[in-house]
């Protein structure tokens, strides 16, 4: 989180408008933070939207007309949408669209999300996105976020939230500090494992 994603989705939003293609932005329906009917970054920039729970269900909320108009779809919170595989394929390989899809990769236990991982054999390109570790900064350093860190005592998987909730952070305090929250004592160890790094998968 706190990546950039949903600010890199609206820059090629407004490239794909720039060339003259028609597009159409679709948001998970859980997340209502800040607007139930945008796509808001974590900076205040807002894009109208459609939200939804399932991206199959986009052609019946243009409309006919408008979903065959439509050329370009743009996915924000992706990790939320529960038919994105099927949907991405029906949507580029069956209705000739062009898909820019943004999400998480991996949750704050590091594990799969949403069906995003299921994206990757599908893509035409990947992009991953990476901020910068709240507590390296707080301690004067400056080091990339590849993870996030669930700050909020919630255990579930879904659960949407901003800098009340998650930290980003790097691979050194995500260990840290998810020891010291699950044992009560922090750890010097370090262990290779998987980064789940924020993602924009382009289909």
């Amino acid at each position: 989180m706190f990546a950039g994603k949903t600010t890199r989705l609206i820059e090629r939003v407004r490239e794909a408008e720039a060339s003259g293609r028609r597009t159409v932005v679709v948001k998970s329906a859980v997340d209502t933070r800040y607007a139930v009917d945008h796509v808001v970054t974590h900076d205040g920039v807002r894009v109208l939207c459609v939200p939804l729970s399932r991206l199959g269900d986009l052609r019946a909320a243009l409309g006919e007309a408008e979903y065959a108009a439509t050329q370009v779809v743009a996915v924000d919170e992706a990790q939320f949408i529960g038919d994105l595989r099927e949907a991405v394929v029906q949507a580029t390989e069956a209705d000739g669209k062009t898909l820019f899809v943004a999400g998480l990769s991996g949750d704050f236990r590091r594990d799969n999300f949403g069906q995003i991982s299921q994206l990757l054999a599908l893509a035409d390109n990947v992009e991953k996105l990476s901020g910068r570790c709240t507590f390296c900064e707080q301690q004067g350093r400056r080091s990339p976020s590849h993870f996030t860190l669930r700050i909020a005592a919630s255990t579930q998987q879904e659960l949407v939230g901003g800098a009340e909730a998650y930290a980003p952070v790097c691979r050194e305090h995500y260990v840290q500090l998810s020891r010291v929250r699950e044992h009560g004592a922090p750890t010097g160890d370090t262990t290779e494992a998987e980064e789940e790094p924020a993602q924009q998968a382009a289909a």
